[in-house]
């Protein structure tokens, strides 16, 4: 349920991040430009491409959701 029209779930509340001194981490494999930093507990992500650009912010249980379902193919577009 949408609190609000902020477009943010109840309950998944984060809080703003300092992501001026964060280490992005890119992929070994150099497949795609996903970067990603771990900051106070969370794990950001954002597109290097466009590093200004809006970052993702996951609690730990959500990453590993993510993870997971990447891993199983869930978001594969074909």
């Amino acid at each position: 349920m949408e609190s609000g029209g902020t477009g943010t779930l109840e309950g998944s509340r984060k809080p703003q991040l300092d992501l001026t001194d964060a280490e992005w981490l890119s992929s070994s494999q150099g497949v795609g430009d996903v970067q990603i930093a771990f900051v106070e507990g969370y794990i950001a992500m954002r597109d290097g491409r466009q590093p200004e650009g809006p970052v993702l912010v996951f609690t730990p249980a959500e990453w590993r959701a993510f993870v997971l379902g990447a891993r199983d193919g869930e978001f594969d577009l074909t």
